[in-house]
């Protein structure tokens, strides 16, 4: 109204009134001076002191807002993250590789109205080293919608089953199987390692239930310096003979029993 007063018959509209031929029921408007108070205006236009006030909570952090604006039309909400399992081979974790994962979300199109499903593909360098656990995290990839901040998406590595390791932190774990011959007499170990090449390990001591063979620098890479390695434990599963003839057992006895 104001505006329209000043648009119409100026500063002097505003300060004086309306003229008597333009007023409708009182032959002048009162008149209005700028009262030199930004404070005041800020109360009138948004009800404090502090315009940006329903921008921040009461601890003092952001408030999201939708492009709307303030004043009850709805705060963004942000979706729980996504997380999901990321299975990788024992062999894909020595050596690093590159995993893509195809995902389907709700994408708004440009009426900002209606949505669409689609399809993406997310792509994670596996580093060499990596552990079980580890989280490789996506940044708003979720479903959109109005008044929707996207979720996050997590994946979590799991390590797979492998046939013949076992990994204990950067240490790999092998279970060899001997006869009883072999563990008292000693024995050479051929055992193919997750790169390919075969180790040749000597076994000279007598392998007994409890005993084991530290391989150092044969376990997994480290993820601060993959040049560097954890160590191989081999462990043993002893066979023994079902039976012995009478001459087999009498021979023993001669050889093992003081």
């Amino acid at each position: 109204m104001k505006k329209g007063i000043y648009d119409k018959f100026g500063e002097e509209g505003l300060k004086g009134g309306i003229p008597l031929e333009f007023a409708s029921d009182n032959p002048w408007s009162v008149g209005y001076v700028f009262h030199n108070n930004p404070e005041k205006v800020f109360r009138e236009f948004f009800g404090g002191d502090n315009p940006f006030a329903e921008f921040f909570a009461e601890d003092g952090s952001e408030v999201l807002l939708p492009f709307g604006g303030p004043r009850g039309r709805g705060a963004l909400r942000r979706d729980p993250p996504i997380v999901q399992d990321l299975h990788v081979s024992l062999e894909d974790l020595f050596h690093g590789c590159t995993k893509k994962m195809k995902i389907s979300r709700r994408v708004m199109n440009e009426d900002g109205q209606t949505s669409t499903i689609r399809e993406k593909i997310l792509t994670i360098d596996v580093q060499p080293g990596w552990k079980q656990g580890t989280r490789i995290t996506f940044e708003k990839e979720g479903d959109q919608g109005p008044n929707i901040i996207p979720a996050d998406i997590t994946f979590v590595v799991k390590e797979k089953l492998h046939p013949k390791f076992k990994r204990i932190d950067n240490n790999l774990l092998y279970v060899a199987t001997i006869p009883l011959g072999k563990a008292l007499t000693g024995c050479t170990l051929d055992v193919w390692t997750l790169d390919g090449r075969l180790l040749n390990i000597p076994i000279n001591d007598i392998v007994h239930p409890k005993y084991y063979k530290m391989v150092p620098g044969e376990g997994m890479p480290l993820l601060q310096d993959p040049q560097r390695k954890g160590d191989l434990y081999i462990y043993f599963d002893i066979i023994f003979p079902k039976r012995l003839s009478p001459e087999a057992k009498t021979l023993l006895k001669g050889i093992l029993l003081p």
